[in-house]
Parts: structure tokens; sequence; C-alpha cells
């Protein structure tokens, strides 16, 4: 999990307004969907000290990360399975609020996905998730864009923007049970490292930068990668590399059943 490190460091200033809109209470059993490494479950088990965490990731390598920094952190009130949100056996009605930082994106039959977190919530639970806002809209897509996309694709043409919608999102969430759905709007860059080469390192690390670099060709593949570190050196300050982003943090409640 060498790439963990920069996953977190990446999303540094959007991380304190994601915690703070989850509002983890001290007695909450909290549930982390796409959990990664852990560091949004960690901190919510430091918050929920009464409570209990679990975290969820398709990722094994992930989750014995997370077991292992939850251990050194000396959390007892957390665990973490490996698991597939979408049809994961959660206890029915068993946790209070359901959380993920851009782990939610991904799914390949929402809807399943999210009458199945539902179901994990009790009445009235909430759920607290960020998700990415448009492709157009992020300085970050749009700069790997115009030096790896290639004039067929388009910008935010991912399944990292499938919950950008906010009609298409809600009406997904309340056909999966929720209700008092809401979208508040997060303006703040991401941190790509230090220097520009550290910067190219880390965006060559995504799956979706592979998939444009192996469109390009071998010497198209070259080109795209030297416009790309002009367009990271333009972005290189004195505390390293940032790019604009935006994001959405969805909230909303699980409704009561009906009688």
């Amino acid at each position: 999990m060498e790439h963990a490190a920069g996953y977190d460091a990446e999303l540094q200033r959007l991380d304190v307004p994601f915690r703070r809109a989850c509002a983890v209470q001290a007695r909450d059993s909290v549930l982390d969907v796409g959990c990664g490494t852990g560091q949004t479950t960690r901190a919510a088990a430091v918050a929920a000290r009464e409570g209990h965490v679990l975290g969820v990731d398709t990722s094994a390598p992930a989750v014995e990360r997370a077991r292992a920094l939850a251990e050194n952190e000396q959390l007892g009130n957390v665990v973490f399975e490996r698991g597939d949100a979408q049809v994961h056996p959660f206890r029915t009605e068993s946790v209070d609020l359901v959380i993920s930082r851009f782990g939610t994106m991904f799914f390949h039959d929402a809807g399943a996905a999210f009458s199945n977190l539902a179901r994990a919530l009790r009445p009235d639970g909430r759920l607290v998730m960020m998700v990415w806002q448009a492709g157009d809209r992020n300085e970050w897509s749009v700069a790997i864009h115009r030096a790896l996309g290639g004039a067929e694709r388009q910008v935010g043409d991912s399944p990292a923007f499938s919950l950008a919608d906010p009609a298409r999102t809600t009406a997904v969430l309340e056909g999966a049970g929720f209700v008092d759905v809401g979208f508040d709007d997060v303006d703040e860059p991401v941190w790509y490292g230090p220097d520009v080469a550290s910067a190219e390192a880390w965006i060559s690390s995504f799956t979706s930068t592979d998939d444009l670099v192996a469109r390009l060709g071998p010497e198209g593949a070259q080109h795209g990668l030297d416009l790309l570190r002009e367009a990271l050196s333009e972005h290189l300050g004195d505390d390293g590399v940032w790019l604009g982003s935006r994001a959405w943090i969805v909230t909303a409640r699980r409704g009561r059943p009906e009688r």
C-alpha cells in the first residue's frame, strides 16, 4: 500500500469539511464504505469513543493496512472487513451513520448498493458521503484530460463522476429509501506532491491514467506525459503541486418504513 499516504495527503484539505459534516457522536455505530487504509474510519473511531466503527473495502491489502494502523493507534472500537458494500451482509438496522469519502462512485449497481446501505441504517440514520462534482469543474481532471485524454474522450468521462449530477443522485438515493437528500459544495484544492516529479508519479498510479496512456500509443503517450509535466509545473508552489477540485458532500436520512 505504497500509495495510501499519498491518497490521504492528496485529500487533506477536503478531509476537514468532510469530518465536520459527519459529526460523529460519542455513542454512534458507524459504517465507513470504501474505507481504504482507514484514515476516515480511525477518525470516526476516535470520535465514537463509546460506540463502534466498521470499515469495509474491496481491497485486501488496504484492509490489512487499516487493521495494522488501528492496532498501532490502540483503537479497540474499530473493525475492518473486506467486502463489497453492494452485497455485503450488514446486520439490518445496526448503524446510526454511514460515511464514505469518495468510496461510493464505483458501484456497478448504485440502486442495489444504496438499498443495501439503507437496510443497514436504523430509521432516521444518516448517510454522509463525499463525491466528485462534474469532471469539467475539477481542475485536476481537466489538466489530466488535456494532456492525455485525446480528442475523442470527454472531460469527466469516468466512473469517478458517476454521482456528480445532484438530480440523478437524489433519484437513486430516494429510490433506495433515503429522504432529505442535500448537497453542499466543497471547493478545496488537492495536493499532488512536493514537486513535479512526485506529482507525475502520483498521477501515473491512477488506473484512469493507465487507461488514457494506453489509448495514445507509445509516441502519443510520451507527448502526453510531456504536456502533463508542463501542466503540473504551472501549478507548482512553495508547498508543492496543488490543483483545484470541486466535490459534493451528500447528506441524507433513511426514511421510516410505512406502516
